[in-house]
């Protein structure tokens, strides 16, 4: 049965789908921090990366999907969000990066496919330009690589549902449940500021990437979501009709199908 919720009013009350019982989970210690990890399923290793502010339970669409398809599913709070803690020092992607590589030795995981979104994707393509040998591609949804590639912030209510939705599973997943304010802050400065890589940086990326737009995204420009696939070498350009930046909760069975049609073109 197909499952819309484009004005996230689903997702504001309720949160995404729940995840299903892990196979592992825990924490590894990493660079000053504690960051959390799940693993579900068997198979051909898959790790999501969610959006900045946000955490692992919004892939709660996309977990059971992929382990129906015979996907190991792997998932990570990145640091300061959900689960994981975070030390004193401002956020960057590159550190953020570096967490994603700890988890994947902690589940002695040698490559795995990445599935980004927004500030995840980032992160999964600095992975594939500093650790080449880890990845097995990246699905980059709805981010820019540099502070040129975002439009200029308009709140609509859509947006607004979902940062409500973020300050509630903030304050009932972190250490710090009392700092959510703080937290936006610092995320916000990064988002601001970083990331600062050029054509020649993408231009040396030789693993699989699609660069994924959606039609209504409210933060990316479409011209550099067109720049980013022309500068990265063999990448693929995708666009996804009818939704906005958060089209993994607005129609999980879209966004799905192109994940796992993009996995089957890189195959394990």
């Amino acid at each position: 049965m197909e499952f819309d919720d484009d004005e996230l009013t689903h997702f504001e009350a309720h949160g995404a789908a729940p995840l299903p019982p892990a196979a592992v989970d825990g924490h590894v210690a990493h660079d000053g921090a504690r960051i959390w990890y799940a693993s579900y399923g068997s198979g051909p290793p898959v790790i999501l990366l969610h959006g900045g502010l946000g955490h692992s339970g919004n892939w709660g669409y996309q977990v059971p999907a992929l382990v129906r398809r015979g996907r190991r599913v792997v998932l990570i709070d990145s640091r300061g969000h959900g689960r994981s803690t975070r030390d004193s020092r401002p956020y960057s992607y590159e550190l953020m990066a570096s967490d994603v590589l700890a988890v994947m030795d902690e589940l002695h995981l040698d490559k795995a496919a990445i599935i980004g979104w927004s500030d995840g994707a980032c992160i999964a393509l600095i992975l594939a330009m500093a650790a080449p040998s880890r990845v097995e591609g990246v699905f980059f949804f709805g981010c820019n690589m540099d502070p040129s590639g975002t439009r200029e912030f308009v709140a609509t209510p859509v947006i607004d549902r979902c940062f409500g939705r973020h300050a509630k599973d903030y304050a009932a997943l972190s250490t710090t449940p009392d700092d959510f304010n703080p937290f936006v802050e610092a995320v916000s400065l990064m988002m601001r500021t970083e990331p600062n890589y050029q054509a020649a940086d993408l231009g040396l990326i030789r693993v699989p990437v699609a660069i994924v737009l959606a039609e209504h995204d409210e933060f990316i420009k479409p011209d550099h979501a067109e720049y980013l696939a022309r500068s990265i070498p063999n990448a693929e350009m995708i666009y996804l009709n009818g939704v906005s930046h958060f089209a993994p909760l607005q129609r999980p069975s879209q966004f799905n199908a192109a994940v796992e049609s993009f996995l089957d073109g890189i195959g394990p």
